[in-house]
């Protein structure tokens, strides 16, 4: 049971202007993306450094920024109910995610992508959230685990959402349950250790120039749905017109 005052006026600027981060950096990056797919552009987004390393930094973030949301959501004593209405919209999203990308990209569609992780993770995550310093032991297990196991048996869709397969998927995007969680664990972990020693590095404000940030960071699951559908349609837009 969380003992810890409830915060509920403070405001988190910060995290919004840090979520905003890596949601305006995935933006670009799946820009770059859709580039690439339109042939605008040539990159291997698969297996080229300069993209896999930006995809691993912006999950990264975008993972961890959930942790410390959810030692927020923790320590404001978040009821069940308002809980569950959140992960809703999360779940129901992944499903869009996973419907629209079948029509787009058809055998290499999105079954277990980040919404689907973080629709998982975030109900483990809020589980555990009692277990406070042990978080940071519990996520460095998560991202070791794959590294020391790994079997057939969870390569097919049905279970490679678990994370221990041999080999990626063929799917436009993968987030498996481990490693990641443990990004999550340790944005959880932190959160609490900030919320505690550190407050003022949460609820200081933000320069003037980054407020529309912190607007856009609160708005992130609505952006994350809506900017990819946007910069596909036009540039089939320009396609088209090229074609002409």
């Amino acid at each position: 049971m969380n003992s810890a005052p409830p915060a509920a006026r403070d405001r988190f600027d910060r995290l919004d202007a840090l979520r905003a981060v890596a949601i305006v950096w995935m933006a670009i990056f799946h820009f770059c993306y859709d580039l690439n797919h339109f042939r605008f552009i040539r990159a291997n987004f698969y297996t080229d450094p300069f993209w896999t390393t930006q995809r691993t930094l912006i999950v990264s973030l975008f993972l961890f920024c959930a942790g410390v949301g959810q030692a927020i959501a923790w320590e404001q004593r978040q009821p069940w109910s308002r809980f569950w209405r959140r992960w809703l919209q999360v779940a129901g999203c992944a499903l869009l995610v996973s419907l629209g990308s079948w029509l787009m990209f058809k055998q290499r569609y999105i079954s277990f992508g980040v919404l689907h992780a973080i629709a998982v993770m975030l109900v483990v995550v809020r589980l555990t959230a009692g277990a406070g310093r042990w978080l940071w032991l519990a996520g460095a297990v998560a991202m070791a685990l794959p590294l020391l196991f790994r079997h057939p048996f969870f390569n097919p869709r049905l279970v490679n959402w678990i994370g221990f397969m041999t080999h990626r998927p063929a799917a436009e995007d993968y987030v498996p349950l481990f490693p990641w969680i443990g990004l999550m664990w340790w944005g959880m972990a932190a959160g609490q250790e900030i919320l505690s020693r550190r407050r003022g590095w949460l609820t200081g404000a933000v320069p003037r120039g980054l407020a529309p940030m912190a607007v856009l960071g609160r708005w992130s699951l609505s952006f994350y749905m809506l900017h990819q559908p946007v910069l596909i349609g036009v540039l089939m837009a320009v396609v088209a017109l090229r074609g002409r």
